[in-house]
């Protein structure tokens, strides 16, 4: 059932109506977007929601009134109701329900506005911005730092499926879910997310800790001091692969069936997650992690890993989540029934 609709992006966040968010603007990123929350609401049996947005520049609209702009039937508005055609048309044989709707402003401000009232939203990498030689585009790097719920960034190393109505939109995929986590509250946020991700594909969770190099293990743990002592290093390891397995138990808990395994792998957090990208179907982040820049709304690991990824990545925001609050008693569970570890490779120990 498709409708088109206004909506106020004020309404109440609980109620979450929009369900999967997708912005549009008629680009190949964008179709990929388009394709990719498709199956998503419709695997998660939540509505679609597509918005196309459109601003009219001062020196085109000149001394007219601004207001006939956003409501009348201008140029701007009729170019944006045809791209939004254009998603109709991709999306015939579609059987979810599914919204459209044009509106007046900043694409990255629109969609900012509707996230409280969105399960997650997805936009293409790059859109049809004026800078072509950008990796990452205006709206994908601006929305995952401001949204309030998760943002999914597809790449054109995704996919869709060829083929025409329903058909297109039945997609089959086994490989896992991968989250980073370094022990911080936002991770385990993102890990809660990647998580039910996980459960709703049927596939495994994989979850991810990186080891920094020596030259950088100061900025993420300032305890260590000078870390040029191999015994240093290997006793690091394991107190990360400890960490590692207090977390999954806690996860484990909340998703008693899924599948997790967990690593520790030596490498920047971000070179770690930009190779994991390659074999998963999502890799999570968080917005922030233990960086040094607190209060940098999007943190340096989840912008390289947007720049770099060779697959979806969903950037989750922190939020508040009763599951947190029994974080402290898995810490607590003691270290019985341990959870499998990838131990390190003979050439990352040797290195």
């Amino acid at each position: 059932m498709a409708t088109d609709t206004a909506h106020n992006p004020s309404a109440s966040a609980s109620t979450r109506s929009l369900g999967v968010l997708v912005g549009f603007d008629g680009s190949d990123h964008a179709r990929r977007a388009l394709h990719w929350a498709a199956v998503e609401a419709q695997r998660r049996g939540l509505p679609l929601s597509i918005i196309t947005a459109f601003t009219v520049p001062p020196a085109v609209s000149g001394w007219g009134d601004p207001g006939a702009e956003i409501t009348g039937d201008t140029l701007a508005r009729r170019g944006a109701e045809d791209v939004l055609e254009q998603a109709r048309d991709y999306l015939e044989g579609y059987s979810g329900d599914v919204s459209y709707r044009v509106e007046y402003g900043d694409a990255a401000g629109v969609l900012v506005a509707h996230s409280s009232n969105a399960e997650m939203a997805a936009v293409g990498a790059r859109g049809r911005g004026g800078f072509i030689g950008r990796v990452l585009g205006s709206v994908s790097s601006a929305l995952p730092a401001h949204a309030e719920c998760p943002t999914v960034v597809v790449d054109r190393s995704y996919h869709p499926k060829e083929g025409t109505g329903a058909e297109r939109f039945q997609v089959e995929d086994d490989r896992p879910v991968v989250v980073g986590i370094d022990g911080s509250t936002g991770s385990r946020v993102a890990a809660l997310k990647a998580a039910e991700a996980a459960v709703s594909r049927g596939v495994a969770l994989r979850v991810v800790m990186a080891v920094p190099p020596l030259d950088a293990a100061l900025l993420w743990y300032p305890e260590l001091g000078p870390r040029d002592d191999w015994e240093v290093t290997v006793r690091r390891r394991r107190e990360l692969e400890d960490r590692l397995e207090v977390q999954v138990r806690w996860l484990s808990r909340h998703f008693d069936h899924l599948v997790i395994t967990a690593s520790v792998t030596d490498g920047l957090p971000i070179e770690v997650l930009r190779e994991e990208t390659k074999g998963a179907q999502l890799t999570v982040v968080g917005t922030r992690g233990r960086g040094a820049i607190a209060a940098t709304l999007l943190g340096s690991t989840s912008s390289g890993v947007l720049l770099h990824a060779s697959g979806p990545v969903m950037v989750v925001p922190s939020s508040e989540d009763p599951r947190l609050e029994s974080d402290g008693a898995a810490r607590e569970a003691g270290r019985s029934a341990p959870v499998p570890v990838e131990p390190a490779s003979a050439e990352s120990q040797n290195s």
